[in-house]
């Protein structure tokens, strides 16, 4: 476990890139500076990670249609600015009732800017390698509150690292804090991690295999701080890569 935390760490600091509960540490730089907030016109807000310098990946529930969306960019001087997209795009087999009662869907989008987002770090993405065995360690950077109910809270870049419970499977992951164990509160996904990338050891380096879709408090609970729910990018990477063709980008 030290290893591969060291190992994280060094990744994450490795490259020039702000949340979770129950006190993840805060992650501003190195691949943390791949993750985005995405806000809504309707008030809701998410986050994504960039998988190339004009794209974000983020889940389908948290850009649906009828709203105006944008990324914010913290690196903008003297404050915070809000950067346009130019297109949305959600999965064509995303169900939305499937997410809200916490089933299995597709519940991947891609968006793209207008304008790249400079000096920010990208992040690659891949299946998970299977197979996914129960106490798997995945971890999740996102920039959600740390205080359930709290918006101001959040904004910041924090990473957790979680492990599966004894169901994981190719179409949902779920994943729990191995300290408390869904029994009481941890760490684990809140309002604004949505979308958050959730990333696997993969070689020497770490690669995006899914995003945040729902999170429980602990035993089940409304909140957080319980189960965080994850869509691997198993059977939905190949239409990342053909939807960033047709944007005429390129994944790295």
């Amino acid at each position: 476990m030290i290893r591969r935390v060291a190992a994280l760490f060094a990744f994450l600091s490795a490259a020039p890139a702000h949340a979770l509960v129950g006190g993840a540490v805060p992650q501003p730089d190195g691949i943390g500076r791949a993750v985005v907030t995405v806000v809504g016109s309707r008030g809701n807000f998410c986050s994504g990670a960039l998988v190339a310098p004009d794209l974000v990946l983020t889940a389908a529930h948290c850009v649906p249609p009828g709203a105006d969306y944008k990324i914010v960019d913290y690196d903008a001087k003297p404050q915070p600015q809000l950067r346009d997209l130019r297109r949305v795009a959600l999965h064509p087999q995303y169900d939305a009732r499937g997410i809200a009662a916490h089933r299995a869907s597709a519940d991947i989008a891609l968006l793209q800017l207008v304008a790249p987002l400079r000096g920010r770090s990208v992040v690659s993405t891949a299946a998970p390698v299977e197979p996914i065995a129960p106490g798997q360690e995945f971890w999740v950077l996102g920039a959600g509150v740390t205080v359930r109910g709290d918006g101001s809270s959040g904004g910041q870049v924090r990473a957790a690292a979680l492990i599966s419970t004894s169901q994981p499977g190719r179409l949902q992951i779920r994943l729990v804090d191995p300290a408390t164990g869904n029994q009481r509160p941890g760490l684990g996904a809140c309002t604004g991690d949505s979308g958050a990338p959730v990333l696997q050891q993969q070689g020497s380096g770490f690669a995006v295999v899914g995003v945040v879709s729902w999170s429980t408090g602990p035993g089940n609970s409304a909140g957080c701080g319980g189960l965080t729910g994850v869509t691997p990018l198993t059977l939905y990477r190949d239409w990342i890569v053909r939807t960033a063709r047709s944007f005429g980008a390129a994944l790295p």
